[in-house]
């Protein structure tokens, strides 16, 4: 038996993560899921063989796949979120799951706070105005409103929701919240979600992706915020309608929208052509050069744990 065949076997799942390949081969036999259209096969050869699963954890694995690999134990998401992982069933079949917990989250609110401003105040129109050389004197004369006094909503107080809260404050924003299950905090909670949104001029989304926030923004959310709100999703796509948030930007039944995520990613550019008032990011607002290599060190040694038989650094714990 050589070397490389006795090292443990792991899956990269998406070409994404590709660049872990190489600080990932000194110490595994490393798979690459994207290498293998047929899945049948792979599963039939060297898919038996898989130990553990490097993921993108929004990325849908189905159960389906993942019970056809008989040695399978781990499956380590090097993003927070883990929506596109089936955690009770990998749990009742004996398969941990790891996340990359908390390490990104004062990241993706300089993003949220920084792409609400941006709409806000007209930033990337002005942009696009200068460059396409349609700037007149009467721009000057269509003034945005101002940011003191207005009121911010944010939808799931985690990590990455307190962060934008103490990022709006200083600006003038006063900050209220609302979550399924309350908790202590320094901020109000709203008496539910559709008075969050009544009550607020930008809606920050940064709940879990998961099945049960499936289009939590709803078409009745999305118009409580109203014409001349915002609503900013750093969350996961699937937590947006996204069919009405774009009718109601379109029919100026929302004012304003900045998104970083998508129900479908990459999202198609001819989705948005005509969508008026609207700042879009290709899923960026985690990644820093700062975050990533804190995201990719705490799998790596979320794998180190796993074959070394430890306790594991951050398995998931709902």
């Amino acid at each position: 038996m050589t070397e490389t065949a006795s090292l443990p076997v792991l899956l990269l799942s998406h070409e994404m993560l590709a660049p872990m390949q190489a600080a990932l081969e000194p110490s595994y036999r490393v798979l690459r899921l994207w290498d293998h259209p047929d899945r049948l096969t792979f599963l039939e050869g060297a898919g038996r063989e898989v130990q553990a699963i490097v993921h993108a954890g929004e990325i849908k694995l189905g159960v389906d796949f993942l019970s056809e690999m008989p040695r399978l134990g781990l499956i380590a998401c090097v993003s927070v979120g883990y929506d596109g992982v089936d955690v009770p069933w990998c749990r009742s079949h004996g398969i941990a799951v790891t996340h990359s917990q908390g390490l990104n989250a004062e990241d993706v609110a300089d993003h949220a706070v920084g792409a609400f401003l941006a709409a806000w105040r007209g930033i990337v129109v002005g942009d696009r105005t200068v460059r396409e050389d349609r700037w007149t004197h009467a721009d000057r004369m269509r003034p945005r409103p101002a940011l003191k006094g207005r009121k911010a909503g944010i939808v799931g107080l985690g990590h990455i929701g307190q962060a934008i809260a103490r990022r709006v404050e200083p600006f003038g924003l006063s900050v209220s919240w609302w979550g399924p299950n309350d908790k202590e905090s320094q901020w109000p909670r709203a008496s539910g979600l559709l008075a969050l949104a009544r009550d607020s001029d930008v809606l920050f989304v940064a709940c879990r992706g998961d099945a049960a926030n499936h289009h939590l923004i709803s078409k009745a959310v999305i118009e409580a915020v109203g014409p001349r709100g915002c609503i900013v999703n750093v969350a996961r796509g699937s937590v947006v309608d996204e069919d009405a948030l774009i009718a109601a930007l379109k029919a100026g039944e929302l004012g304003m929208a900045a998104l970083d995520v998508f129900e479908e990613e990459p999202t198609p550019a001819s989705r948005w052509t005509d969508v008026p008032n609207t700042v879009l990011t290709p899923h960026t607002a985690g990644g820093t050069l700062e975050s990533i290599p804190k995201m990719v060190g705490q799998t790596l040694e979320n794998l180190r744990r796993y074959f070394s038989e430890e306790p594991l650094l951050s398995p998931v714990q709902a």
